[in-house]
């Protein structure tokens, strides 16, 4: 699985939401920047060479949808994220969040207790 630009990981994200959707009611959730849509349709082919998504033809018109799912994508690049941002090393990471206070206290008991209620 590659990983995507910035760009294709938000046209993706409006995949996921939509589940289904043409070129232009991708363009349509883009409220911020819009691309021209030939280089949206042009990210759009790239994230299906890339494997990422598949279409159904309609003529010569295309719908999109995604064969990836968030689930397999947020635990790919996670575990690429903690491997190269915190020696692969989940307590890293959480102290990080922790000294960034990006966490709570309340937070990490709740963590605590699924990961007791889980055993």
């Amino acid at each position: 699985m590659q990983k995507l630009t910035n760009k294709e990981e938000e046209i993706m994200h409006i995949l996921w939401k939509l589940k289904k959707a043409f070129v232009k009611e991708v363009m349509a959730e883009i409220t911020v920047d819009p691309p021209h849509y030939n280089t949206l349709s042009t990210i759009v082919r790239n994230l299906e060479e890339k494997g990422y998504v598949a279409y159904n033809a309609f003529g010569k018109t295309h719908q999109y949808y995604p064969i990836v799912t968030i689930e397999e994508y947020r635990k790919k690049f996670m575990n690429t994220a903690i491997d190269n941002y915190f020696n692969s090393s989940y307590k890293n990471m959480v102290s990080f969040f922790a000294k960034e206070e990006k966490i709570s206290a309340a937070e990490l008991r709740e963590i605590l207790e699924m990961i007791e209620n889980k055993k």
